[in-house]
């Protein structure tokens, strides 16, 4: 099996799960905030914390309390607080759901009800989108872990994802100082497709974005087993593991190619977020400012609101 395939140390990943850009909710995997990556278009300008988090799916979303450990830059805490009022301490105000009904019923994780969180499911495909047909080619495409089949998926992403991904670039123009986190069901894909359009048009670097999108392989490890369990009842993962964590794959390559491809075939994501999801030249300059922090700012902020 292929090295980025096999399970990774557990006292690794919880190193790296206990520091930033990770942040804990009890019961919810792969969460993190996507502030703090420097813009290299506008120099001394990073991406705004507590503005923007992405993660797996919130069905399973704690009631009862968790005790964590909290990593700032300089000092570490200690709470207790349910999953939920983890979510609403990091001053998440929006939830954006990406999945569709077919997995939110076929997999029984219903959206939750969070109080005082909206909670919008935006799916990205459309039930039409999940026929047996469909789905056996997609689930081929994921299997092989090739990087053009992940292409191939990509661009159904983004041409699909015009009303979910407004909705959350509206968000970011209009509510610039409420927090929102948008997931799918893993977190990778749909997820890993609208935080590049953010962080692009924030002006962060290809290799920062390609980072970001890597570091699923260690926010998904800690639900490797149910997602094997999960793929395993799928006729074409049933005897062939390696071709179920190749769906999970999150090669720093990818998301290189993916970038290229936005630029390639799309016209740049200024483009791609006029002509797709319908947003204007001063829309993309609000949203733009409204994601950039000075870097200072954004240090401060770690470390006195996490604290």
């Amino acid at each position: 099996m292929n090295s980025d395939l096999d399970a990774l140390d557990p006292t690794l990943v919880q190193d790296q799960l206990s520091r930033l850009p990770f942040v804990p909710i009890s019961g919810v995997i792969n969460v993190r905030d996507l502030g703090f990556l420097p813009s290299h278009l506008y120099p001394n300008l990073t991406t705004k914390p507590r503005l923007l988090y992405r993660s797996a799916e919130l069905a399973g979303i704690t009631e009862e309390g968790t005790s964590c450990v909290r990593y700032t830059l300089q000092s570490h805490y200690t709470y207790n607080f349910t999953g939920k009022e983890q979510l609403r301490a990091l001053g998440i105000s929006q939830v954006f759901d990406l999945r569709s009904d077919p997995e939110i019923q076929k997999y029984n994780t219903p959206l939750p009800v969070i109080d005082g969180v909206e909670v919008h499911h935006v799916p990205v495909f459309k039930t039409e989108d999940y026929s047996p047909e469909t789905m056996a080619r997609r689930y081929a495409l994921y299997a092989s872990g090739k990087t053009e089949a992940f292409m191939e998926l990509y661009s159904q992403i983004l041409d699909h994802g015009g009303p979910p991904f407004g909705a959350i670039l509206r968000h970011v123009r209009d509510r610039p100082t409420e927090g929102c986190l948008f997931h799918c069901t893993a977190g990778k894909d749909r997820t890993g497709v609208i935080a590049a359009i953010l962080l692009k048009l924030a002006g962060v670097d290809n290799e920062a974005i390609a980072r970001d999108y890597e570091l699923t392989r260690i926010g998904r490890e800690p639900a490797r087993a149910m997602i094997i369990e999960r793929l395993s009842k799928e006729p074409l993962f049933a005897s062939n593991s390696e071709a179920a964590l190749n769906m999970f794959t999150c090669r720093h390559e990818t998301m290189i190619a993916f970038l290229e491809m936005l630029d390639s075939k799309y016209g740049g994501v200024e483009e791609y977020v006029k002509r797709v999801v319908g947003l204007t030249d001063e829309d993309i300059v609000i949203i733009r400012r409204n994601l950039l922090v000075p870097a200072t700012d954004a240090v401060e902020d770690s470390e006195t609101t996490l604290r």
